[in-house]
């Protein structure tokens, strides 16, 4: 089968070979916080992913939000632990199935379980697997991951604009759902960029009751491409 080749001109014709041109084309899909997430937020990351023409996919951390067993107070009236465990996997199984190959951020509520049976005691060894667990076999779980000379972390430590001056590193990360934005920091040899994805958590949910009286969420997702190029794509609600 031939290459098509559109009968493009002008400023039509740069459109199209700057969305096609061979570059790595990241959607960044902010926190997901699952069972916890809008029902609508994945549709918005499959449009963005479609838009932008997209050929990885990076999740920014905390897929899950493991409420019940939270080091914050838990509402005692939500579901227990295999309960919320199960819709969890059940919700991801969306995701996997829209973007079977991705990598993942590991962030704070998705270590609760694991740092809470370090905590008691056991062994490693005893502990399944990200993948087993979630049911999402081919996910690569990461701490931290560079692509084109952009990290991707999911941002424990303050904000992206703090991480990247003080790595000198252009920086993408999540954690904090009420930031979405992209800035640039320019001096007489360097330029870098500071990205906050947003997320897609339901802020309706007793999940995050402890929010109820801050600001409300950014809902959005990022692209990268070529490590250089950053656009924030917020969600109309």
């Amino acid at each position: 089968m031939k290459d098509f080749r559109p009968r493009l001109k002008g400023n039509k014709l740069k459109a199209f070979q700057n969305i096609t041109k061979k570059e790595t084309r990241v959607l960044v899909i902010g926190d997901l916080h699952e069972p916890f997430s809008l029902d609508e937020y994945l549709n918005h990351c499959a449009e963005v992913y479609a838009k932008y023409n997209c050929n990885r996919v990076v999740f920014i951390g905390d897929v899950i939000d493991s409420h019940y067993s939270s080091y914050h107070e838990s509402d005692p009236d939500g579901m227990g632990a295999g309960e919320e465990l199960e819709f969890a996997i059940d919700r991801l199984s969306r995701w996997y199935k829209m973007f079977p190959e991705a990598d993942v951020l590991i962030g704070n509520h998705d270590r609760i379980i694991s740092r809470k049976a370090f905590t008691a005691g056991v062994p490693k060894a005893w502990i399944k697997s990200f993948n087993e667990v979630l049911q999402v076999p081919k996910w690569n779980f990461v701490d931290r991951l560079v692509i084109d000379n952009v990290q991707y972390i999911h941002g424990e430590a303050g904000t992206a604009r703090t991480k990247a001056k003080a790595d000198m590193m252009n920086t993408v990360q999540g954690h904090l759902h009420t930031q979405c934005y992209t800035e640039f920091f320019v001096g007489a040899n360097f330029k870098v960029f500071a990205t906050q994805v947003g997320c897609g958590i339901d802020f309706d949910k007793y999940a995050f009751a402890y929010a109820k009286r801050g600001k409300k969420p950014a809902i959005g997702c990022a692209v990268v491409m070529g490590g250089k190029t950053v656009v924030n794509e917020l969600m109309e609600l």
